[in-house]
């Protein structure tokens, strides 16, 4: 196994009290779908009342789209307990959609003009607004059809009491580790996109006439023979603008103070779309960013922050919490998108990241990883693919396989601390993905497609249809339909006080709201 310095650290783990924590890691996920009708159509339905207010309810909001729901798992320290969660939000959900159906792929379903993407509403409040405009300004920027695509976050931390053992005694140290296991992330995620890449094909509707380099794969979809993940590719989130952005990951203080001045400098070609006047705002500055969360990154450093108060400041404030893992398709496969071996893995994969040693990575790295991460997203399955390293060539399976043979020495200490051995099992699914790509769900999707003679519409429609029977064929409690009730009334009853409560104008509060940027 080519060596990483990782082997020392898992040695320190391995001790009866580190073991012990670490069946108490810490973890989240956030799943998006979108909302549509059975003509492949995206909703133009309000967010469904039963559901409860989008912007306060804990666990069902919205993203980008009206149609775009997001669910929200609780913290969590068991696996199995997350996917409960997450399985009984589907039900819940799945029981208020009537005749609209949640889509269980990445990308979107049939997609119109910008007009025909309604943008999330959240209410009159000041905070709601500003949601709102956020996702307005993003459309003026980069259009509305990038902001229909669904993707899997999967948020991870490591138990407070555990940093001792890797020589973490305070938050500056652990937020050092936190960076590093970033950097090392954003090397390394290529081998997730490849894994669980699940986006093979597109709509045609969503080229939306641009010159992609995608072949026809039918009347109505696009591909590529040897994608994996177009989500990941120069399809999905990019931005041209924020190309020129360099945001360092060295350390907290350089990443808060990059953000920072792309929040609060102007940018002229978004100075020229302008900020419109009340009530139609056009967004809410004219930054490279607007907020930190428009910087499109495959992992975020992040803190919990109050309401009204920004992610950035919070986490410059206290440091990092956790961190937000994006590089996950929705398995379209999957009734809730992702499943307990694919979670052990994520949680081998990252602590490999953490655990290994992470130089900074210079500018030209960071290319380097960018390219690396194209390559597989376009054409991961394609034989004999090579990547850079090191100033070197590596095939693609030769590097996974170093990786994953790094992924197994974690998933036998954690298959240690659960007395078990379903960790490891974890990791030899993913080898025989790497030993034979038919095995992975990109080139599943694609086999279903040319076995039935279905579109990619027809199929993910087939599937998601599948899927709400599922949901909607088992016993839904009267305990857990009355307690879903009340959390929905409770937001509902939540959002109006926050209105009634509002107490100046959205353009004192937007002024308030920046003020934090420049505390920092």
């Amino acid at each position: 196994m080519r060596s990483t310095g990782a082997e020392r650290q898992i040695k320190a783990l391995d001790d009866p009290r580190s073991l012990a924590l670490l069946r108490e890691l810490r973890r989240g996920v956030e799943k998006e779908g979108l909302r549509v009708d059975k003509g492949l159509n995206l909703a133009q339905t309000p967010h469904p009342r039963r559901l409860g207010s989008a912007l306060t309810h804990p666990q069902i909001t919205t993203d980008y789209a009206e149609a775009m729901l997001e669910f929200v798992t609780p913290v969590s320290t068991g696996i199995e307990e997350t996917l409960a969660h997450l399985d009984q939000i589907h039900q819940e959900v799945h029981s208020a959609l009537g005749d609209e159906v949640l889509w269980c792929a990445s990308m979107p379903a049939e997609v119109g003009s910008d007009d025909a993407i309604p943008v999330a509403q959240y209410g009159t409040s000041n905070l709601g607004r500003m949601k709102s405009v956020y996702r307005i300004g993003l459309g003026h920027r980069y259009g509305r059809r990038m902001q229909t695509i669904a993707g899997i976050h999967y948020n991870f931390s490591l138990p407070d009491p555990l940093w001792p053992a890797l020589g973490c005694h305070d938050q500056d140290a652990v937020n050092a580790a936190y960076f590093a296991m970033i950097r090392n992330y954003q090397r390394m995620h290529w081998l997730l996109v490849y894994l669980f890449g699940a986006s093979p094909a597109v709509n045609r509707s969503f080229a939306g006439g641009r010159d992609t380099g995608l072949q026809s794969l039918d009347a109505t979809s696009l591909y590529r023979p040897y994608a994996t993940s177009l989500r990941m590719g120069d399809l999905g989130y990019q931005s041209d603008a924020q190309q020129s952005l360099s945001i360092p990951y060295s350390d907290l203080d350089a990443y808060v103070e990059a953000l920072k001045k792309a929040i609060l400098e102007p940018y002229p070609p978004y100075e020229r779309i302008g900020l419109g006047r009340s009530p139609d705002f056009r967004q809410l500055s004219t930054g490279l960013l607007q907020l930190e969360s428009e910087h499109y990154s495959s992992i975020r450093p992040r803190r919990t922050a109050a309401r009204g108060k920004s992610a950035l400041a919070a986490l410059a404030g206290g440091g990092v919490e956790y961190v937000e893992a994006r590089s996950l398709d929705v398995n379209p496969f999957l009734p809730v998108g992702i499943d307990a071996e694919q979670m052990r893995f994520m949680d081998a994969f990252l602590l490999v990241c953490l655990l290994t040693q992470s130089p900074d990575a210079p500018d030209d790295e960071v290319n380097v990883s960018r390219r690396n991460l194209q390559r597989v997203a376009n054409e991961g399955r394609k034989p004999g693919l090579m990547l850079e390293r090191d100033g070197a060539l590596v095939s693609l399976q030769v590097w996974a396989t170093e990786l994953l043979d790094q992924a197994a020495c974690v998933a036998a200490l954690l298959d240690k601390a659960h007395q078990s051995t379903l960790y490891v099992q974890s990791v030899a699914v993913q080898r025989d993905k790497v030993t034979d790509s038919a095995l992975t769900p990109s080139a599943r999707v694609l086999r279903e497609l040319q076995a039935g003679n279905d579109t990619w519409g027809q199929f993910v429609m087939e599937q998601s249809i599948s899927h709400s029977r599922y949901f909607k064929s088992r016993p839904y409690s009267a305990e857990l339909m009355h307690s879903a009730s009340e959390l929905a009334e409770r937001s509902l009853s939540e959002q109006a006080e926050m209105e009634r409560q509002d107490g100046i104008s959205f353009e004192a509060y937007l002024g308030e709201y920046y003020k934090q940027y420049y505390r920092l």
